[in-house]
């Protein structure tokens, strides 16, 4: 469903963020240059697929579902790790040749900082393969990463749409909410995030703290 936007920022991404919680059931604009991605010190770390892949069957439906179930009932850190790292294979995969290589190289310049050209090329992954959740995925960090919120919501959402049990997207909603000063919206992607995967890096003192915040500490 196409959204209209008010002109205002802040009523902009106050629309997206009530389009993205409800279809649920990555700041202003960079201070410098737009084209380049703020260095790591500036950056917090988003949920993103390992540099190493396991390999994975083709069943992608009744695969994500079986490892899904088995990251809830994950016993440890490692067990759950491994299971990620699958579901991570599973979105990256793409019956589109041209799309896994697009993929490819929107790594290499978001690696390289050269967010401009990252950003080219996952439009025209986005152009190309729009059921392509990770392409929406990817997007929607490299867009945090510039600082600039609307567009990144956008995306999350487009993400949670066709998958609503991301958590890295959700992760993602949740830091916006956070650094936007929606503290019981960020509360709730985050508890949403870690509903999905309970060994989110970090995520779990986020959850703390907010609670303590939100909700006051238990008496």
């Amino acid at each position: 469903m196409a959204l209209r936007f008010l002109q205002a920022p802040n009523c902009r991404i106050a629309i997206l963020v009530a389009a993205v919680m409800t279809a649920v059931p990555v700041m202003a604009f960079a201070q410098n240059d737009p084209r380049i991605i703020p260095p790591p010190k500036q950056q917090k770390k988003l949920p993103e697929a390992p540099s190493k892949l396991p390999k994975v069957g083709a069943d992608r439906t009744r695969g994500l579902d079986f490892l899904f179930g088995a990251l809830k009932a994950a016993p440890d850190e490692a067990s759950a790790k491994h299971v990620e790292a699958r579901i991570w294979a599973l979105w990256m995969q793409t019956p589109s040749d041209t799309a896994a290589l697009l993929m490819v190289r929107a790594k290499a310049a978001m690696d390289a900082q050269k967010a401009d050209v990252a950003l080219k090329l996952l439009d025209a992954v986005v152009k190309l393969r729009p059921d392509y959740v990770e392409a929406w995925n990817r997007r929607a960090t490299l867009y945090y990463l510039k600082n600039d919120y609307a567009h990144s919501l956008e995306d999350i959402r487009q993400v949670l749409v066709r998958e609503p049990r991301h958590f890295g997207a959700l992760a993602g909603l949740g830091m916006i909410m956070q650094d936007i000063g929606e503290e019981r919206r960020a509360l709730e992607a985050f508890r949403k995030a870690l509903a999905v995967n309970p060994y989110l890096e970090k995520v779990p003192e986020l959850v703390k703290t907010l609670t303590e915040k939100v909700e006051g500490r238990d008496i």
